[in-house]
């Protein structure tokens, strides 16, 4: 009995499936910012849901376990940033690591105030050259860095928010301005960087991002993350003393890296119909005398729900869950037909 309960006890501290706020600092990949996770939870599959440029910092939202296979409906969610904007001179990878290929003089405040407006709404965006889009076959960041950037087309991105939150002026009478923090609130596949770089062009300038911060995804928070007290403030002043600070970040001491650990393990959250509902899913209960048809593939009838399936919005994904609020898999609807996405067994993961 005591071992019985040993193995509960474990499985509610390191639970197998869920989702994990996680605030990465800068000067990581993304990939290497999870390794936090996978010690924290002993987790064997894991997954960001949209990934960050190295110099940037802010919120991933990970999923551990089955759960990983939500990452791409996640990674659809519309993202909030904050970014800080150095103008006069413009990077290959328009960012702070990249070499200078263009020099132009500092925008005046008020035609920089009259670009930013200019960018919201639905524009047209050119991705950069250093990116993970794949151009035939082929990452573009890998064909830029052999010196074979491939044109890469321009496409519909939609710019809800664009707000000038501070400047530092390189010359106080003549309003020229040298850096720029701004928040954006934008649509998947938008790049801040190249807003940064089209923003400057329109005003007759040239920049490139110092800072870079992703504090919502969708209606998850980074405020909420594990992690995130690490985070100094977001701010003009500290963004160039970072730039300035060639010193590698410390690493954590053996106390605060615990400290952390132990926060992840608190806050990961297994999916349930509040979660779903965060996600932007539509919950559904199956009843119990269905659940044996649903786990075996059966064709979904309506009429196993205790809701109504198609009150969902259109392409809106379906989440199951038991009587119990067990998840059991996600389903869709098209063209009146109810279609299964994936099935996720009750039982111990594989």
């Amino acid at each position: 009995m005591q071992k019985k309960n040993n193995e509960e006890s474990c499985s509610d501290k390191f639970p197998a499936d869920g989702i994990v706020l996680y605030a990465k600092q800068p000067g990581l990949t993304s990939f290497s910012s999870l390794w936090a996770i996978k010690h924290a939870l002993n987790a064997k599959k894991i997954g960001h849901t949209g990934t960050l440029d190295n110099f940037a910092d802010g919120l991933l939202v990970v999923c551990v376990g089955r759960l990983t296979r939500l990452a791409g409906a996640i990674t659809a969610f519309d993202k909030d940033y904050e970014a800080v904007i150095a103008f006069g001179q413009e990077t290959d990878t328009l960012d702070p690591s990249g070499n200078v290929i263009k020099t132009a003089p500092l925008p005046v405040l008020g035609e920089l105030e009259k670009s930013i407006e200019k960018f919201t709404g639905q524009i047209m965006q050119t991705p950069p050259a250093f990116s993970a889009l794949h151009v035939n076959g082929k990452r573009a960041s890998d064909l830029a860095r052999a010196g074979k950037a491939a044109a890469i087309p321009a496409r519909p991105v939609t710019v809800f928010k664009a707000e000038l939150k501070d400047v530092v002026f390189d010359d106080e009478q003549l309003k020229t301005v040298k850096y720029a923090h701004v928040s954006f609130s934008v649509s998947k596949g938008t790049y801040i960087r190249c807003l940064a770089r089209d923003i400057a062009a329109d005003c007759g300038s040239a920049a490139h991002l110092i800072a870079l911060r992703r504090t919502k995804v969708g209606n998850f928070s980074l405020c909420e993350a594990s992690g995130f007290s690490l985070l100094d403030e977001f701010s003009i002043k500290n963004a160039v003393k970072a730039l300035k600070n060639t010193e590698k970040a410390e690493k954590l001491s053996s106390e605060a890296e615990e400290q952390l650990f132990a926060e992840i393990r608190s806050k990961i959250q297994k999916m349930s119909i509040s979660l779903a509902k965060q996600c932007g899913f539509f919950p559904l209960s199956i009843k119990p005398e269905f659940e044996k048809h649903f786990f075996s593939g059966q064709p979904l009838k309506p009429f196993w729900f205790l809701e109504p399936v198609f009150s969902a919005e259109k392409e809106q994904k379906i989440a199951v869950f038991s009587q119990k609020e067990d998840f059991c898999g996600m389903i869709h609807v098209e063209n009146k037909r109810i279609i299964y996405d994936y099935v996720i067994s009750l039982g111990k993961e594989p």
